[in-house]
């Protein structure tokens, strides 16, 4: 579904800039998630520290901590709102939702489907299509191709009610959350 191509830098060990890695990274639909495509394509769960061979930094969860990032790619499919998911999710396609995005699920209110709030600071660009960003507060905004959403830390669903996917590419910051 989602493909890019994923060039990382790094450094030799005489200290020279290097092509690490250079490869397709693709990621496939999520069924507990509506058919929804979700991938991280780098990720870390600390600060950078350079010169470094150009690996890719540890990280578990969907959402990174405090000092973590994430580059990540979603993709909503065509006619979808998670207001009408449909049938429950079998435990199998909830163990699979687990596995491709570890502890996304577990940021969704279960009361509302499709509602969830992380702490992080989502910068999200709309590579193509169009869709709906909807807000706890019952505002809608239809977004698009070229637009720029900054999410900061607000509970909010995606949909998608038009005849194309919306593909979205996002940098997630960890945040601290106060109350």
């Amino acid at each position: 579904m989602g493909t890019f191509r994923r060039i990382v830098t790094g450094h030799s060990a005489d200290g020279r800039s290097v092509i690490a890695s250079d490869r397709q990274v693709k990621f496939d639909a999520i069924p507990a998630l509506g058919g929804t495509v979700l991938g991280t394509l780098w990720g870390s769960d600390a600060p950078p520290v350079y010169p470094d061979g150009g690996g890719e930094p540890s990280h578990r969860a969907w959402f990174p901590p405090v000092g973590g990032m994430r580059l990540v790619e979603f993709v909503l499919p065509p006619n979808s709102s998670p207001s009408n998911p449909g049938p429950r999710p079998s435990e199998q396609e909830l163990a699979a939702a687990e596995k491709l995005a570890p502890g996304l699920l577990s940021h969704f209110d279960e009361s509302n489907p499709g509602m969830h709030r992380s702490e992080t600071t989502d910068m999200l660009y709309v590579i193509s299509g169009r869709c709906v960003l909807e807000l706890d507060d019952g505002s809608k905004t239809e977004i698009s191709a070229g637009d720029v959403v900054v999410q900061s830390g607000t509970m909010h669903r995606w949909h998608n009610p038009f005849h194309e996917p919306c593909r979205v590419l996002g940098a997630l910051v960890g945040a601290r959350w106060t109350k």
